[in-house]
């Protein structure tokens, strides 16, 4: 997460986000049908809250929006204030281990080779770079290489949420690797007159 008041959003995060916001308002309408209109029973009410929460909501990934908003309706019967959303948030954020999809972007065009041997903040990192393509990271332009990584990136932490666990698989050694078949070698040799 990034501090309140130092989120820079483009135009294509700012758009996601202001998807987010509708979303979220409409999981409420749909959820809390009654007191939803009680409450932003005009356009204008509506417009206004919806400006409010996303100015108060603004520095939260949109996964942590998602969840947030998914997990006030599953457990709260009345229509949830601003507050309610932002302390859900909250605690998702202090449950989570994961780094930002900018901190992970740039934390695998950082990483070097062996990258399985790297010490990764968390697995998915690796597996996203991975996914992206380690050399598509290394390329200086990286505005479109980061929505694909982000991209890559989000799947992962939805899995993750699913309770899937990833594991950097290790590098095999001289030790672990099985020795040659002499046999096999010798009738390779033979047969390609070697």
């Amino acid at each position: 997460m990034i501090n309140p008041g130092q989120k820079n959003l483009n135009s294509r995060n700012l758009q996601d986000f202001i998807e987010a916001i509708d979303a979220l308002f409409l999981k409420l309408e749909l959820a809390y049908h009654y007191q939803f209109y009680k409450v932003f029973g005009s356009d204008e009410k509506l417009n206004e809250g919806k400006k409010l929460w996303a100015t108060s909501l603004k520095s939260y990934d949109i996964e942590i929006i998602n969840k947030a908003s998914e997990e006030i309706i599953q457990s709260q019967p009345y229509l949830p204030t601003l507050t309610d959303i932002v302390r859900i948030c909250n605690e998702f954020l202090k449950n989570t281990s994961l780094p930002s999809a900018d901190e992970a972007f740039v934390e695998a065009r950082k990483s070097f080779s062996p990258r399985k041997e790297y010490n990764w903040t968390h697995p998915i990192v690796y597996f996203a770079g991975k996914k992206t393509g380690w050399n598509l990271l290394n390329e200086k332009d990286g505005k479109d290489i980061f929505y694909e990584f982000k991209r890559n990136y989000e799947e992962l932490i939805k899995k993750v949420g699913n309770g899937i666990v990833f594991k950097v698989p290790k590098e095999k050694t001289a030790e672990d690797l099985e020795p040659l078949n002499q046999k096999l070698f010798e009738s390779l040799r033979n047969k390609h007159k070697i």
